[in-house]
């Protein structure tokens, strides 16, 4: 498939995929502006080619479509890992004419890896001065701390072992010099810094921009801890990886075809605050202390391109990189986890807040086991909200899913809620970073009730309106949170909605009528140890049984960052703007 960016480019440029935007554009919060537009409306790629205050143009928008996806990878990836998956299945116990059966796996594998490049790209320029502030770095919305590298390809290597993690960590820039590095917990450049800095030592670091598209999928890719992201980077792209060697001593070798090569070390001890930035999540993240990147030499190609990406409220680009990841990586679900038969998590609650998946229940409460592997799995184990089920659905159709569950599970054994756990670092839901509490819904075996699909009972005080979601589910609009917070607790135990199997409270009826806003709204608002309550608990054996309803509380907490919005003064100046942008032929 393609070697680096601008093949990629030029392959969008023949299928119409791309448009080029000349008008001067500033990267603070313009540019994002005209792109979430244009992905909201299914629109193209944007080559950017008149950027305020820098020398290099913008491209944004690459794989925002499944098309764009697919001109960027191809079927063959798919069909390697699934003919992978049942190489593995089939040769054991191993037999010749087995293994010869699969000979063109070994083609396959010799292609996977990296290879020397002997006259890289990415060193066509050595940037002298080093500053950071001559690369258009963008500004997404109006209260982010600053200018954000979105697109980063940082690459570290463990001090102890040598093994690489290339990942993808927002980075803000601070000056000339130096940026904030966002390493989330359970990222693998977060552990190889942890290890430097136990050892009182700086952690050499690249980040890279640009590259085969493969690179960008690669870093983003939830895999295993030890298996290295440049593998999974071959296989995307066909081929192996050209490196070459680093001019700056004591540093690793450089991804010779990126755009650019930004070489510098984290220091140990050192942080600084970083953020605000406004999220995938459609939140603002707030500003907390990170490490802090030093910046010793830039590196790039003589017409360098520089990629980004603009991230809020789902769907933005992130969600179609995201969907495509889980399709690739879906077949090594049942080798890993062989009670899994198919897994799916929810681009539209920012993926970690809600998965599903159907398990097997050969035995008694295998499901349950089932749940703990998965919730126990690399960035799996940041889930919030798992479902299961042991019949075969089509989880990307939540309402059915949701009802098939709803019509099985037993509440005094199929509801778990673990407090004390991890929370992705981008969920504020707990009030605590990184801090919060997980659950899990099982729904197996035969249907045990008939669900509700229509209300008609007299409405409390402090709840407004009622609609229902799916059969069984009933979304309520009530008072806010900061004005009555105990309101949930109180609709658990009205004799109103004893019929209904799980009730939400949100602030908008709103949220009932679209799979997409109910999904990101109720998933991305709860904290299931403090905002799941029940018409009654008990204990048994020291096991915690509920009764429907459930309610789940998914109003806005006072704690609660702001959603994004477009300033309105930028949103006037894009709607002024826009034939510039797309000037009619």
């Amino acid at each position: 498939m393609h070697q680096d960016l601008r093949g990629f480019i030029s392959t969008l440029q023949k299928e119409n995929e791309i448009a080029e935007v000349a008008a001067e554009v500033d990267p603070c919060l313009e540019l994002a502006e005209i792109h979430r537009r244009t992905i909201e409306a299914g629109g193209p790629a944007l080559l950017f080619t008149n950027v305020k205050g820098s020398a290099f143009p913008v491209v944004t928008n690459l794989f925002g479509t499944k098309k764009r996806i697919d001109l960027a990878f191809g079927p063959r990836p798919l069909e390697f890992v699934k003919r992978a998956v049942h190489m593995a299945e089939d040769v054991l116990p191993p037999k010749l004419g087995k293994l010869w059966g699969y000979r063109d796996m070994a083609a396959s594998a010799l292609r996977l890896g990296t290879k020397n490049s002997w006259r890289p790209a990415v060193l066509q320029v050595t940037q002298d001065p080093v500053d950071l502030e001559k690369l258009p770095l963008m500004q997404l919305w109006h209260e982010d701390g600053g200018h954000f590298i979105t697109l980063p390809l940082v690459y570290t290597e463990s001090p102890s072992s040598g093994k690489p993690n290339l990942g993808m960590y927002r980075i803000q820039r601070y000056d000339q010099q130096t940026t904030g590095i966002h390493w989330q917990i359970g990222k693998g450049g977060g552990f190889h810094y942890h290890e430097a800095e136990q050892a009182n030592q700086p952690l050499p670091a690249t980040i890279f921009l640009g590259g085969p598209p493969a690179l960008i999928l690669s870093a983003i890719a939830p895999l295993p801890e030890d298996v290295p992201e440049l593998m999974l980077a071959s296989l995307l792209a066909g081929t192996k990886i050209a490196t070459a060697d680093n001019p700056l001593a004591g540093h690793h070798r450089l991804l010779a075809n990126a755009e650019f090569a930004i070489c510098g070390t984290v220091p140990p001890h050192e942080r600084r605050p970083e953020g605000p930035f406004g999220d995938h999540y459609g939140y603002y993240s707030l500003e907390h202390d990170y490490p802090v990147f030093h910046a010793q030499a830039v590196f790039h190609r003589r017409d360098a391109i520089y990629p980004a990406t603009v991230v809020g409220k789902p769907r933005q680009e992130d969600f179609f990189i995201g969907d495509y990841l889980q399709e690739l990586l879906s077949p090594l679900f049942p080798l890993v986890m062989p009670a899994v038969r198919d897994l799916w998590s929810y681009g539209e609650t920012g993926f970690h807040s809600l998965a599903a998946a159907v398990v097997r229940e050969r035995y008694g409460r295998e499901a349950l086991s089932a749940g703990f592997r998965i919730l126990g799995e690399g960035q799996l184990s940041l889930t919030k909200f798992l479902l299961l089920t042991d019949t075969p659905q089509d989880l990307r159709n939540f309402r059915s899913l949701f009802e098939h569950i709803l019509a099985r599970v037993e509440w005094h054994r199929d509801l778990f809620i673990f407090s004390q756990t991890a929370f992705d670092t981008l969920d504020y839901a707990s009030g605590k970073i990184n801090h919060g509490s997980k659950a899990m819904l099982i729904g197996t075996g035969a249907a045990k009730r008939e669900l509700p699909r229509t209300f008609t009972g007299e409405l409390p005080a402090g709840v407004r309106s009622a609609e229902a979601f799916c059969g069984g589910c009933l979304v309520l609009e009530a008072e806010s949170f900061a004005d009555d917070e105990t309101l949930a607790a109180r609709v658990a135990a009205h004799p109103a909605f004893s019929e209904w199997q799980m009730i939400v409270v949100h602030d908008d009826i709103a949220f009932a009528r679209s799979t997409d806003k109910f999904l990101w709204a109720t998933w991305t608002r709860f904290n299931p140890a403090t905002d799941i309550h029940a018409a009654q608990t008990t204990v048994k054996n020291n096991h915690i049984g509920y009764t429907a309803p459930i309610v789940i509380d998914s109003r806005m907490k006072p704690w609660y960052p702001k959603e994004v919005e477009a300033r309105e003064d930028i949103a006037a100046l894009i709607d002024k703007r826009w034939g510039e942008y797309f000037p009619t032929k």
